[in-house]
């Protein structure tokens, strides 16, 4: 199976030796993105506004590659402190629909940069 790497101008730069996604057949891999601008500047003082920047840079991702969020199956979030559960929560469930996919949330002791959050996902599009 080939791969094919996605990028977008629409969501940071791969900060490293990775690819912001990668299509194989008909899955999408968006690497973890974090709550950054495109521009670089990183979101730390809200936890809410870190969500959303994050969710907006995997759905940029999607974009890339002709997928959007209602292609997402599987999703990992990555928090720096599980007290921030709720709040990314709260903000998750506006990018989703039912069914919604299936995710997990994973504490971390320190994500790159010093972020509150990271999240990735998978989808699916045929």
């Amino acid at each position: 199976m080939s791969k094919e790497a996605i990028s977008t101008s629409n969501a940071p730069a791969a900060v490293g030796p990775y690819s912001q996604g990668i299509r194989a057949g008909d899955l999408i891999f968006v690497s973890g993105q974090l709550p950054m601008t495109s521009e670089g500047k990183l979101i730390t003082d809200d936890i809410a506004a870190a969500t959303e920047h994050s969710l907006k840079n995997v759905s940029a991702v999607l974009k890339a590659a002709g997928a959007s969020m209602r292609d997402v199956v599987k999703v990992t979030v990555f928090l720096a402190d599980m007290s921030d559960f709720g709040a990314m929560n709260e903000v998750y469930k506006k990018y989703f629909t039912e069914p919604y996919p299936a995710r997990a949330a994973i504490a971390v002791k320190t994500l790159p940069k010093g972020a509150p959050l990271e999240i990735e996902a998978i989808a699916r599009v045929s």
